[in-house]
């Protein structure tokens, strides 16, 4: 794990926006998209297929799980396959990277611009340190994470989970772990 910046760590500790520096390993969004669920719901007219039931979604060394997926996809089939632009899921999503965790109730993935945004009880865990915020922006390119204070629905503050860190309604919280030093 590459240790935080000081900077960011100050930017958490005194903002209600922070940016996290991740691992500047580029995620390769052209991989094909593999998935398991318990039901599929093809809505061609729309563009769009409805995933169901403990959804499993995988590209490269991503993986994002939720009760339900909506794929959005272009008219534009390439190779005998429509292309995929969007993924937007909802109930308990996580996404999962080789270093990081993230979770919250709503996700986003928008393969054009390569970003993922995350809504709603946001936890973003990577190692031992552990933010929480509203919403999270991954630029998936830069490796960039966003946290800030914004919020989905409603609650001053909800009691703390991983790490022992309290979630606080409009604020990003967070907690660092620092390496062990001898007097």
């Amino acid at each position: 794990m590459r240790p935080m910046p000081a900077l960011a760590a100050l930017l958490l500790a005194l903002g209600a926006a922070a940016s996290v520096p991740a691992v500047a390993q580029r995620h390769n969004s052209n991989a094909p998209i593999d998935f398991a669920a318990q039901n599929i719901e093809l809505q061609d007219r729309a563009n769009r297929a409805v995933l169901s039931g403990g959804v499993d979604i995988r590209q490269a060394n991503l993986t994002l799980s939720a009760a339900r997926v909506t794929v959005a996809y272009t008219g534009e089939v390439i190779g005998g396959n429509p292309q995929v632009s969007r993924l937007d899921a909802a109930g308990g999503v996580t996404v999962t990277r080789p270093d990081q965790r993230a979770s919250a109730q709503y996700g986003v993935y928008d393969l054009n611009r390569r970003v993922i945004t995350m809504l709603g009880d946001v936890s973003l865990t990577q190692g031992s340190n552990v933010l929480r915020g509203g919403r999270l922006s991954i630029d998936l390119d830069t490796g960039r994470a966003v946290i800030d204070g914004s919020s989905v629905g409603s609650g001053a503050s909800a009691p703390a989970g991983e790490g022992g860190v309290e979630r606080q309604n409009g604020r990003v919280t967070g907690r660092f772990t620092v390496p062990q030093r001898g007097n």
